[in-house]
Formats: structure tokens, C-alpha cells, sequence
């Protein structure tokens, strides 16, 4: 299949599904069905992000899927930041959030923060306790994974876990007032040690943490575990549907469990799909923070990163990345889809959104020797030829010009169609040029091409005495403007696997920026931040928003205009 933006799609090694396999998933099925029966009267979803980092391209699936399915049936979705960990959160995290959400084009009914029901997630553990389904541990965090036991040796209980329900209460308690230090107690749930499934032997509820809380400040220090408060959060603020990544699936024994015991009065359901995973890209917020922190990236938002902050630096737009996510479609089977597939719906976005202008990453220096010194002319170029309305700009051209270093070739292989000694080339938009003589400095470089133009040729003056195949790109020397163009390729050279053994930070491609101080055309001068264009025959770019000053235009290629991926 091949699109209308010259990309093959067949080259792209990933089932594209269409439209009615995510409009049709399982989950909205289920959906579905429990409105029917009258399980549910109205939907109510949530996106409960923890803000220990920036969301990154896999959160950006869930959010769709949140947001879209309740919306589609007129319920709601809360925005809950699970914040149990003070650790590792931040209000920096918190805003992001916010921002990279409304960026995707989503609205979220309550702003909802895990840190608002400590109290009664406080209370809802000594329920526990008093029904002896909880109890006090002083084993260190080393012996209880010692006494968890293995996949397929049972755990030992802890010699902590017949205490009395006195007892235990006290210690919860003065746990709660601080009187022990970080990792001295914990409060565990009393499940079943023999159980097959590891998540259900006596699992970690509540650990001591003395730290601040972005939210609550000092006033606690002792904070739950993500599998003790996020299904008591689904159920405080009543969630029809829980929708998580596959890798949860096996924490639903526990999670319908905390539900149970704790004599919730709504009953959420648990429902998993499987995540969303892209050749060399990492998925993970704990490795994007270690590229952040070890200063292999400029930042979260560095355009290398796949958090939704760096693809927007980059320069792709949300009507992309939703296109994107929902092509991948929605199951229970784990698969890797191709970068490749983004970087097509980007291209079917911009195609006929965008102007398309001129930009030489690696200037070489033209004399056109048969025009006139003194003279210059204006030649008119449209900006889009797919969308008259973005109208049209003046070039213009002269004796002296800037073409792409890689338009040349002093002694070219066969089937070359662009510049070389004695043969001729259409510069874009302009004439026919013909190359004469190459100019070289003392170490053999070339620095300088002379050549002639035919004044018959101009572009759109209907000459139809001889064909030229080769079309290239120029720049004019007398008001060309410079600028710092950023190449980038995958952050990541191998596919990221959490059962290799191999070090993460072995995988980082250190090629994956290339920056080019090169010249583009003086109608891109004012450019606002994220302003984007096609410069012609290189790629999609974007105006870094972060980089660029008044004096100093930076764009990110966002893509190149077509693949260069082979089976």
C-alpha cells in the first residue's frame, strides 16, 4: 500500500489495523455489556499516573483509552495522581501532566490526588487489622523477600504475623506518629503464603517513609503501597472500569481482595490490554531518568526522549499521536510496533498542512559565472502547492547560491541524477544550471562550484526544449539566514527488553543527534516557537521552543519526508 505522501507502507514491518479494531476492543465490548445488563448507569474511568517523571508515548495509548471510552458512552474521567511515594514525586511532574494531557486534546472531569485519601486509607488498614487480615512486620525488606519464597518453593510466614489485633493497632499507630524509623515496620496484608500467585503472600501495605509530600507536607510518614491505595482510590471516587497495562494482571487477585476486605461500597473492575511497546524506544520511566540524570539527554523534554514533552519539542502534533495510537489497535497479546508507523501518521497530518521552503544543511557555494555581477531578480514560489491558501513567497536569485554539499558528487556512480561535473540540474523553482568547474582547496576539499545557468529555463516560463532529471534545492547568498539544523536518530540501538542482561546504558546509539550549521531561506526568519515547515527534499521540521532566540533559529527534523527502513 502505498500513501499519497510517497511513503510504501508495505515497507513498514507492523499489521496497520484499521479503525474498527479500536473502535471495536474488548474493553468497549465490556463496556458495553455492563450497561446493558444495568451493572452501570454511568461510566467513570480515570487516568491515575504516579508523578515520579513525564509521560511518555505508552502513557499517551492509555490516556485515549481512558478519555475516549467514557466520553463515547457521555461518562467522566478523573485525573488521579497516584502519589504514595514522596520519594520519588514532584510538583514538576504534576504539571507536566497536566499539560502533556490538554496538549492530546483531553479534559479531565475531577483532578483527583491519592494523597486526598490517606485518612481514610489509614482507617481502611486498621479495619484490616481489626479483622485480622493485617499485621504488623519487623522483618527488613531483604528478609521479606527471603521468607516470599519463589515461583516454585511456597513463602514462609513471618514470625510477626500472629500478633494480637492489640497489638498490632498499637503499632500501626505509633508507626503513624513516627516513632520508628524508615524500613523498621511495615504493615503487611495476611493472605496466604502458599499462594501460587506471589502478589497474594502477605503483600507490603503501608512502609515508613519520613519525607515531605509535595501534597500533604509532613504530615504523614507512613504511606501506602500502589497495590493497597490505588483500588481503594478506584473505589472512593467510584470507577466503573480500571484500565491497565497487562503487566497488572496478575496484581488483580489483590486488587479485587483490597476491595473485599476493606468493605468498600462500590466494586470497581480491573481490566487489562497490553501495553504499548515501539522499536527502539524505552517505555520505562525509571530508564528515561536515568538517560535524564546521567546528561545522555538535555532534559525530559530533550527531542530524542518518547515522553509526550519530547515529541512535542520535536515537533509532532497530538492529531498524529492519537492516529497513531489508535492504529495499533487494543488486545491482550504484548507486541512491538514499528517507530515507523508515528513518523507515517506525522507525515499524513502535515502533508498538506505545512509550507514547504528552502533550508541547506551543508552549504556549498555556487558561482553562477554567466549572470550578470550586478543583477538580481524575484522569483515567485508557492509555499504549499496542496494548499493554495498558505500563499506564496519571493526567492531571490543571483549570481552567487548555496546548494546542499550532498547534491554533489565529483565523480558520481551510475543512475546519479543530481549535480556533478558536466552535467545539468533544475534548481528548484529558478533554472537549469550546469556544472563547469570545481574549485578545491589546498588539502583537496571541495569549497566552491563554478557553473552556467540557461536564462531560457526559468520555472514556469513553459521551456520545453530539452528534460533535466534532477531537481535540487538552493539558497540565495545575498539574504540566506543561518541556521542550526538537529538530525536525530533512535535514542535507543536495540530493542528494549526487561530480561536482558546486557546494561542499559550500552544500548544508547551516541550518534543520535547531529547538529548542522547550515542557511535556509530568509522567509523562515520570524519563525515561532513550533512553527513548522517541509524544507523541501530534507525532511518535516519544527522550531525547537527551547533552543531558538532571536538571534539564532534551531529546528528539529522531525522526520524525513520518507522511509529508509528495509526488511
Amino acid at each position: 500500500m502505498v500513501m499519497n505522501n510517497g511513503v510504501n507502507t508495505d515497507d513498514i514491518n507492523i499489521d496497520i489495523k484499521n479503525e474498527d479494531s479500536y473502535t471495536s476492543n474488548f474493553i468497549r465490548k465490556i463496556i458495553i455489556d455492563d450497561l446493558e445488563s444495568g451493572k452501570h448507569k454511568e461510566i467513570v474511568t480515570r487516568f491515575p499516573p504516579e508523578p515520579n517523571g513525564y509521560l511518555h508515548l505508552g502513557h499517551a495509548k492509555a490516556i485515549m483509552l481512558d478519555f475516549e471510552l467514557a466520553d463515547e458512552f457521555n461518562g467522566r474521567t478523573n485525573l488521579r495522581f497516584d502519589d504514595t511515594n514522596p520519594l520519588k514525586e514532584d510538583t514538576e511532574y504534576v504539571e507536566s501532566i497536566k499539560e502533556d494531557i490538554k496538549w492530546l486534546g483531553y479534559e479531565w472531569d475531577d483532578l483527583r490526588f491519592a494523597s486526598d485519601y490517606f485518612e481514610e486509607m489509614y482507617n481502611r488498614a486498621a479495619l484490616l487489622i481489626k479483622k485480622q487480615k493485617a499485621y504488623v512486620c519487623d522483618l527488613s525488606a531483604e528478609q521479606i523477600r527471603e521468607y516470599r519464597g519463589t515461583l516454585t518453593e511456597p513463602g514462609i510466614e513471618s514470625p510477626y504475623r500472629n500478633r494480637s489485633v492489640e497489638e498490632n493497632l498499637d503499632l500501626f499507630e505509633r508507626m503513624r506518629k513516627g516513632e520508628f524509623k524508615d524500613g523498621e515496620k511495615v504493615l503487611r496484608a495476611k493472605i496466604d503464603m502458599q499462594s501460587p500467585n506471589m502478589n497474594m503472600r502477605d503483600p507490603v501495605l503501608y512502609r515508613i517513609a519520613h519525607a515531605t509530600h509535595h501534597n500533604t507536607g509532613d504530615k504523614w510518614c507512613i504511606y501506602p503501597m500502589y497495590d493497597f491505595a490505588h483500588p481503594l482510590e478506584d473505589a472512593i471516587e467510584g470507577i466503573t472500569h480500571s484500565i491497565c497495562t497487562l503487566e497488572f494482571e496478575d496484581h488483580r487477585p489483590l486488587y479485587d481482595w483490597v476491595v473485599r476486605e476493606c468493605e468498600m461500597e462500590h466494586i470497581p473492575q480491573q481490566i487489562e490490554f497490553a501495553r504499548l511497546n515501539v522499536t527502539n524506544t524505552v517505555m520505562s520511566k525509571r530508564k528515561l531518568k536515568m538517560l535524564v540524570d546521567e546528561g545522555i539527554v538535555d532534559g525530559w523534554d530533550d527531542p530524542r526522549m518518547p515522553t509526550i514533552a519530547g515529541l512535542r519539542r520535536r515537533g509532532f502534533t497530538p492529531e498524529s499521536i492519537r492516529n497513531f495510537c489508535r492504529a495499533t489497535g487494543v488486545s491482550k497479546t504484548n507486541s512491538v510496533v514499528d517507530y515507523q508507523l508515528l513518523e507515517h501518521f506525522l507525515r499524513e497530518d502535515l502533508l498538506g498542512k505545512v509550507p514547504r521552503v528552502m533550508g541547506v544543511l551543508r552549504p556549498l557555494k555556487v558561482v553562477i559565472t554567466n549572470y550578470p555581477e550586478d543583477q538580481e531578480e524575484q522569483l515567485e514560489a508557492v509555499y504549499n502547492p496542496d494548499n493554495p491558501e498558505l500563499g506564496s513567497r519571493k526567492l531571490t536569485f543571483s549570481r552567487e547560491i548555496y546548494i546542499d554539499a550532498e547534491d554533489f558528487m565529483e565523480n558520481p556512480p551510475k543512475n546519479y541524477f543530481r549535480l556533478y561535473p558536466g552535467n545539468e540540474v533544475r534548481l528548484k523553482d529558478a533554472y537549469f544550471i550546469k556544472c563547469n568547474d570545481v574549485i578545491k582547496d589546498k588539502d583537496g576539499n571541495i569549497v566552491e562550484l563554478h557553473c552556467t545557468y540557461d536564462p531560457e529555463t526559468r520555472s514556469g516560463s513553459g521551456f520545453t526544449g530539452r528534460k533535466v532529471k534532477g531537481t535540487i534545492h538552493w539558497v540565495s547568498a545575498k539574504d540566506a539566514i543561518p541556521v542550526e539544523f538537529r538530525l536525530y536518530e533512535p535514542l535507543i540501538l536495540e530493542d528494549d527488553d526487561e530480561d536482558d542482561d546486557k546494561p542499559f546504558l550500552e544500548k544508547v546509539n551516541p550518534r543520535s543527534l547531529e547538529i548542522l550549521n547550515g542557511l535556509a531561506e530568509p522567509s523562515i526568519k520570524n519563525s515561532a516557537p513550533h512553527q513548522k515547515y517541509q524544507f523541501i527534499r530534507v525532511g518535516y521540521f519544527n522550531t525547537d521552543p527551547k533552543l531558538t532566540k532571536k538571534d539564532k533559529l534551531v529546528f528539529n527534523r522531525i522526520t524525513a519526508l520518507k522511509s529508509s527502513f528495509k526488511l
